[in-house]
């Protein structure tokens, strides 16, 4: 497992969709996922020290894990299926761990709030990390050449989103 931190939430100034983007701890590797603009609040919130007036979604499972006896050890995003990540919040229970099955928004929405680590399965940021690049090489004949991940699926769709989110909105920032 790959430990990453919350980088920034990013909104798309056409569309509005939001991405909570996980940079890798001992790398320049970022994983982007999509995700809900609930949870990209709830994230946020938490992340500047904010409360709601009402106890979120994810303030009533962390109540709840807390008041059975129960604490969070970590979440891990542990796969990737056709465009979909999935996510598994992972407690320890009366001397047991229990594995339980999540959205990676709401997994990292809790973990946020519970000061719980994050990870990454290896097989999912080999398949879906990203490493920032200086410059885009242009290919042989002088153009830019589309994106793609490492097994050559385009990712123009992926390319367009990210070229329409409001870097300015990060976190506050």
């Amino acid at each position: 497992m790959i430990e990453v931190t919350i980088d920034s939430i990013r909104v798309s100034l056409l569309s509005q969709n939001r991405i909570v983007v996980l940079k890798e701890e001992k790398s320049e590797r970022f994983l982007p996922i999509w995700i809900g603009p609930f949870e990209a609040d709830a994230i946020t919130l938490q992340l500047q020290g904010m409360e709601a007036p009402r106890p979120l979604t994810h303030d009533l499972l962390k109540s709840v894990i807390e008041t059975l006896g129960a604490e969070v050890l970590h979440i891990v995003i542990n796969s990737l299926e056709r465009n979909t990540y999935y996510a598994r919040i992972v407690l320890e229970m009366n001397g047991d761990t229990i594995e339980i099955d999540s959205r990676p928004s709401d997994a990292i929405a809790l973990a946020v709030r519970v000061g719980a680590p994050i990870y990454v399965a290896e097989e999912v940021m080999e398949q879906a990390g990203m490493v920032p690049e200086e410059e885009m090489p242009l290919s042989e004949e002088g153009e830019q050449p589309e994106y793609s991940d490492a097994s050559g699926e385009d990712l123009g769709a992926f390319k367009d989103f990210v070229e329409g989110l409001d870097l300015d909105n990060l976190l506050g920032n």
